[in-house]
């Protein structure tokens, strides 16, 4: 006998059909809400991921050593770290 799967379906009210299709591997019993806020986080993993080769320069490294990649990386990861930091800030202060 198969185990009992999930398959969650986005269909936004002015879409003739759906628009996303998912099938997670977690227990049934799972809250829909869970679901849904998991499937959504893949945009904004698949956006830094994009800002961090792109915007930060995560992809510019040239050296040969693990040494100097590991720094290159740190460094980077630090930058994005401070970019989400000042993006989940409520107080600072936003270009107009």
């Amino acid at each position: 006998m198969l185990p009992l799967r999930t398959l969650l379906i986005e269909q936004p009210a002015e879409a003739a059909e759906p628009t996303g299709y998912w099938v997670p591997n977690l227990p049934v019993t799972t809250p829909v809400a869970d679901l849904v806020r998991w499937a959504k986080m893949r945009w904004r993993i698949e956006h830094d991921y994009r800002e961090l080769k792109h915007g930060l320069g995560l992809d510019h490294f040239e050296g040969r050593t693990w040494r100097g990649w590991h720094h290159h990386v740190t460094l980077v990861t630090a930058a994005q770290a401070f970019l989400t930091l000042r993006r989940l800030d409520p107080k600072a202060p936003m270009p107009a």
